[in-house]
């Protein structure tokens, strides 16, 4: 939180966006402790449940569903009443889920733990949803750089949670519980503690205040985007964008832990190489946003569109002895993602339009999600067949296929109406 006033302040943001940006700040610092959870030791659960290396990709599969069913509803929600009851409801979901893991592996009964996980990345796809927030509020030019800030507030809880898989590990000891469910202890508290701090702080209403000053196109019929709204293309090279990175994201980073342990490396030095990964993924977050607002959402993507193949090789090629050389693959595999987060997202909401906004976003996050369902899925049973290396190469493969080429790919470009207009904003 004391890193977002200040960064509001000095982009120029009103008194209600600086004010919008602090309470997202705080729930998204408790929200990433949470997520951490899922992303360090969600794999080796159901490794030590289910007794399969190729199975280790189903908990990413499964809470990533549940995220791809979970950003479709609270993007509806958010879109008819407000972000506050969207938000505050997700982190809700997500404390319920994380409760339920922990009484899954309390119980050593899988069913429980995987059902649980669903329901559990029903919820964290708020803190992601929450980047959308940030910017109702922003004018044009200034959208990536408070979609940054919001992002970047994650960094605190998101790095602080993997290094905290000893204590917390020692807390569910001490309760009787598996060590493993320690950081779903800490994701309980943290989403809880989210969901409050939205619902009580987060007035007035973001969504709410900017569509009065927004021209507001008709509202489509029926519960959701439909037709040319997904079609247009600003919608569809930005969906793209974050679909691509995240499958090859999830695919990576959900393997390296059982990789690494499968090698000899005890836990600690997983938390710590998922830590930095983490930092990564929402660190630049500013420098990011601040990118994109001056060189527009293709050629940002385009730029992740080479880190994230160089990071799939990087993983690839280093030793699993190597601690250090894992970790600089995994922080490169962050930053790549981060880019094209901030540029796919800069693309969808300049692209989407202001009387579905919300709507449309959600619908983008939740073909994100099903990406990362289908990464983590993958991703085991490539692990199990053919070994970690391949799998990293394949993945950062696929990246240097697809990004660039649909992020540089010509199409319409808006007018320019002065120096707010975005380049490739309709791209």
């Amino acid at each position: 939180m004391t890193q977002t006033a200040p960064s509001a302040r000095a982009a120029g943001f009103s008194r209600e966006q600086r004010r919008a940006l602090t309470v997202l700040g705080v729930s998204q610092a408790l929200g990433g402790a949470g997520m951490a959870a899922g992303i360090t030791v969600g794999a080796l659960l159901a490794q030590d449940l289910l007794g399969s290396t190729s199975l280790t990709g189903l908990p990413a599969a499964l809470y990533t569903i549940g995220a791809a069913l979970g950003a479709a509803a609270l993007g509806r929600v958010c879109q008819r009443f407000g972000r506050r009851p969207g938000l505050a409801l997700g982190n809700g979901v997500a404390a319920l889920g994380s409760a339920g893991v922990v009484a899954g592996a309390a119980a050593r009964w899988p069913a429980l733990l995987l059902a649980a996980l669903f329901v559990y990345g029903a919820g964290t796809v708020t803190g992601l949803l929450a980047r959308y927030t940030g910017a109702d509020l922003a004018p044009p030019e200034r959208r990536g750089r408070a979609a940054g800030i919001v992002l970047f507030a994650m960094t605190l809880g998101a790095v602080a949670g993997p290094n905290l898989i000893g204590p917390t590990g020692a807390v569910a000891h001490s309760l009787g519980i598996p060590r493993l469910a320690g950081p779903f202890l800490l994701a309980v508290a943290a989403y809880a503690a989210a969901a409050v701090v939205l619902l009580v702080w987060l007035r007035p209403d973001p969504l709410l205040l900017a569509r009065p000053g927004e021209p507001r196109e008709p509202e489509p019929c029926g519960p959701g985007p439909r037709g040319p709204v997904l079609r247009v293309p600003g919608v569809i090279t930005g969906a793209t964008v974050l679909v691509t990175a995240q499958l090859v994201m999830i695919a990576v980073m959900t393997m390296t832990p059982v990789h690494m342990t499968g090698h000899g490396q005890g836990t600690q030095a997983v938390g710590l190489v998922i830590a930095l990964h983490v930092g990564a993924m929402f660190l630049p977050s500013p420098l990011s946003g601040l990118l994109t607002d001056r060189i527009g959402g293709r050629r940002v993507a385009a730029v992740a569109g080479a880190v994230l193949p160089a990071a799939g090789l990087a993983a690839a090629l280093a030793p699993p002895a190597s601690v250090t050389l894992l970790a600089g693959a995994l922080v490169l595999l962050g930053v790549g993602w981060n880019l094209a987060l901030l540029g796919g997202t800069a693309l969808i909401t300049d692209a989407a339009p202001a009387g579905n906004r919300a709507a449309v976003q959600g619908m983008a996050d939740v073909g994100m999600s099903v990406a990362g369902a289908t990464g983590g899925m993958v991703s085991g049973l490539v692990m199990g067949g053919s070994g970690y290396p391949v799998l990293a190469t394949a993945a950062g493969a696929l990246a240097l296929a697809v990004i660039p080429a649909v992020a540089l790919t010509g199409t319409r470009r808006r007018p320019r109406k002065g120096p707010s207009a975005h380049e490739g904003a309709s791209a």
